[in-house]
């Protein structure tokens, strides 16, 4: 048998909506197919149905766009991100991996008739308009989505930079639809932002996992430990609304932060299906406390780090139950041009666990909440220092009082406020003692 070049795709939606980028495996080769199973009567009534449609319905069919819609049809009774792909799918899924298209940015599955929203992408349309994991898309353009047109309602997202388009969206908690209008450009998705939140603690916002992922969060975390007087005391890792990406760039970011032990595993019937990954040494945060966050958009490869940290407990995980995408999907490509995309085996986080369907359950809950600021006056006198005629303290000249509410640049975004607060408490934990500094 020639060689297959085998792409395994860790996507949150079988939607082309996102830029995904696969990982290549050369020499891999699909399982040998079983003995021909199918009845006759199968046939015939397949060929019976087909003969009916060709001469019985209302309009004329194109034989090759029967035979198209069976083969999607055969796929949509799997699972929702087995799918074909013909050469307008493999179009898109080059896009998609190259990082760049055209589009909304935002990552949906076409599921029991609706299209539901996985996650939208940091800095895109979708995310400034407000769309948020776990709305469903009700009509594109005003026209209701039918249950057969999902895959003509996905590519509808897309579209000529600079076009406009309206949804309409239903939302949990809200008592009628949201209309949107929002304008397509092309989406560059920016893989890694970091920055200091306060002195020698960073905030590391990962918005989907792409080829060189791993690579901008080490040079982004060395720089920031560079510019902190002492070594970063902690860092918080944002993967809420990360739709996932690619498998290697997920064991990459979770190697960056463990010295050994297991990352994520994969168990599936193709000879190149069953695979472990494990960390090597070099913790980019010299064992500092590590609090990655997660909600229902957090998804497959997303779910990778976070389980990964997660099982070996390494960070503290706060939010959401993830999003619970844990399978794998395998592009094969044909010799026609196509390719099917298949759903080919499981991943399992360090302890073994399957999160298929079930998701990660986070260490610490937190609600949907925004932090606001109080209204009222400001007190007159917030300090003892304050009061006129106090006592002198000895040290009054020199200590610099901070506003601990203000220290922190959180905005309003109230996870990231406690999951700094959990740091803090974390890092003080571990700050040795003046009596263990002073042993030799």
């Amino acid at each position: 048998m020639s060689k297959t070049f085998l792409a395994v795709l860790l996507a949150a939606a079988c939607a082309p909506a996102a830029a995904l980028e696969p990982i290549l495996v050369e020499g891999a080769r699909p399982p040998e197919p079983d003995a021909p199973s199918i009845s006759l009567e199968d046939v015939q009534t397949f060929a019976a149905i087909f003969r009916a449609v060709k001469q019985a319905y209302v309009e004329p069919v194109d034989d090759h766009k029967l035979m198209r819609d069976a083969i999607r049809g055969l796929l949509s009774g799997l699972d929702p991100h087995s799918e074909f792909l013909d050469s307008r799918g493999m179009s898109q899924l080059d896009e998609d991996t190259s990082g760049e298209y055209a589009g909304l940015g935002i990552e949906v599955l076409f599921l029991d008739g609706a299209l539901r929203v996985i996650s939208p992408i940091d800095d895109t349309p979708a995310s400034r308009a407000g769309i948020r994991p776990g709305d469903v898309i009700l009509r594109i353009d005003g026209k209701v989505i039918a249950e057969s047109d999902g895959s003509i309602a996905v590519d509808s997202l897309r579209g000529k930079p600079g076009s406009k388009i309206a949804l309409t969206i239903s939302r949990d908690g809200e008592t009628a639809p949201i209309e949107l209008s929002l304008k397509r450009e092309v989406i560059k998705v920016a893989s890694v932002k970091a920055r200091q939140v306060e002195p020698g603690y960073a905030y590391v916002r990962i918005a989907q996992f792409q080829q060189e992922t791993g690579g901008e969060l080490r040079e982004k975390l060395r720089r920031l430990q560079a510019q902190s007087r002492g070594g970063l005391r902690g860092a918080v890792l944002d993967l809420r609304s990360n739709p996932g990406g690619i498998l290697g760039a997920a064991v990459e970011v979770s190697d960056a932060f463990l010295d050994a032990g297991n990352i994520v595993s994969t168990k599936g019937r193709l000879e190149d299906a069953d695979a472990s990954y494990d960390a090597t040494r070099g913790d980019l945060l010299d064992g500092a406390p590590l609090v990655v966050l997660v909600d229902g958009g957090t998804a497959s490869a997303a779910e990778i780090v976070a389980g990964a940290l997660k099982d070996q407990h390494r960070a503290v995980v706060m939010g959401a139950r993830t999003f619970g995408k844990g399978s794998v999907q395998t592009v094969l490509p044909l010799t026609s041009g196509d390719a099917l995309k298949l759903t080919t085996a499981r991943y399992y986080t360090p302890s073994g666990i399957s999160i298929q369907a079930a998701g990660i359950v986070p260490d610490i809950a937190l609600g949907d909440l925004r932090l606001v600021r109080p209204d009222g006056a400001a007190a007159v006198y917030s300090y003892e220092r304050d009061l006129p005629g106090h006592l002198a303290g000895t040290d009054e000249g020199t200590v610099r009082i901070v506003d601990g509410s203000a220290a922190a640049d959180v905005s309003d975004d109230y996870a990231l406020s406690a999951a700094l607060n959990v740091l803090k408490g974390l890092a003080v934990a571990r700050a040795p003692t003046a009596t263990q500094t002073s042993k030799g």
